[in-house]
């Protein structure tokens, strides 16, 4: 079969390897719709494990089912989750399902950047959900993304009445913006250092779309009753987005670092100031089972539309020019790689 092997964001090759057999308890999925991920393209964490075949946003239909799996069937279009956590251990029990060591252990093969995936018989019970029947393989690529978004304002414990403000406003960015709208935030504002992306975040639903240059916090002042923003969403893992969401938190508020920095870099809170008023913060990584089911219901219902933020579709030997326009973050939102293309 054909796949598309990363080397590094400007090299990405398509080369075959052998359609993966599965054994009992396993399906064999046919990839029909692959997003590619702002973290596929994070080079400094990618590039130290190449080569490999990357893609976790993954739909596609079951292709080969194997003996004693009993709750799917070939042709069932499905999404599969890449990792799945094992739900009995300290972690999982106390919520923090993202930390389970079984989480950061399981995954299909080879990724979905590829014509076919090998499902584990741990992601066939833990991690395979299927497609409603109105719902696309493309619409189900962004399961996987939402669902990461629903358990970031679940952690950030986001009330109706709420203001935002997302700061970077791409794929994850847009998200969050759209989730903030469903759960009735009154005051979603974003902001981005690309004119392209701002004016998606205005026809997406935000009352305020920002340059990142501008003077945030006082544009803030000015629309939110002398306010600040009462949850800030970092989706831009730079030094200058971090500290313009430390200057954008309001009084009691949470600040929720939703992107990462690269490993090492060490970021500077003003701790004095944070704890005189009572600021927040916290982290989310993935998503479970339940923001998984979230997810589809939400994309189902139309709650938060994504169909919308596809800007290209490309197919498996296009994957590298996929990359370089995720990786630029200019004029591109998501790209779905279509493997059977």
């Amino acid at each position: 079969m054909r796949v598309a092997m990363y080397y590094n964001n400007r090299d990405v090759r398509l080369e075959e390897m052998p359609r993966p057999e599965i054994g009992p308890g396993e399906l064999l999925v046919r990839i029909r719709a692959s997003g590619i991920c702002g973290t596929d393209v994070m080079e400094w964490y990618r590039v130290r494990k190449a080569p490999l075949v990357l893609g976790h946003e993954i739909a596609g239909e079951i292709a080969g089912v194997g003996e004693g799996v009993g709750q799917f069937r070939v042709g069932d279009r499905v999404f599969v989750s890449h990792h799945v956590p094992c739900n009995r251990c300290r972690y999982c029990l106390s919520g923090h399902h993202s930390v389970c060591d079984t989480l950061r252990q399981t995954h299909f093969e080879p990724g979905g950047f590829a014509e076919y995936i090998r499902v584990p018989r741990i992601n066939v019970e833990l991690g395979t959900f299927l497609l409603p029947a109105d719902m696309s393989f493309e619409e189900g690529s962004f399961i996987e993304p939402l669902g990461c978004v629903i358990r970031g304002q679940k952690w950030a414990k986001l009330q109706t009445g709420q203001s935002v403000l997302v700061i970077g406003s791409g794929i994850s960015g847009l998200l969050h913006l759209q989730l903030a709208r469903a759960r009735r935030a009154a005051l979603v504002v974003a902001t981005d250092v690309s004119g392209y992306r701002l004016d998606i975040a205005r026809r997406m639903g935000a009352d305020l779309s920002l340059h990142a240059s501008e003077d945030v916090p006082a544009r803030l002042k000015r629309i939110n009753e002398g306010r600040l923003a009462d949850l800030v969403v970092v989706c831009a893992g730079t030094m200058s987005a971090i500290q313009q969401a430390v200057r954008c938190v309001e009084r009691g508020g949470t600040l929720l670092f939703f992107a990462p920095t690269p490993a090492g870099v060490e970021v500077p809170i003003p701790l004095f100031e944070f704890w005189r008023n009572e600021v927040t913060i916290t982290t989310s990584y993935a998503a479970n089972a339940d923001e998984i089911r979230e997810a589809i219901e939400l994309i189902r219902t139309r709650q938060v539309s994504v169909q919308q933020m596809i800007t290209h579709r490309l197919g498996l030997a296009e994957t590298g020019l996929g990359f370089e326009l995720v990786a630029s973050a200019q004029d591109s939102l998501k790209v779905i790689i279509e493997p059977q293309r």
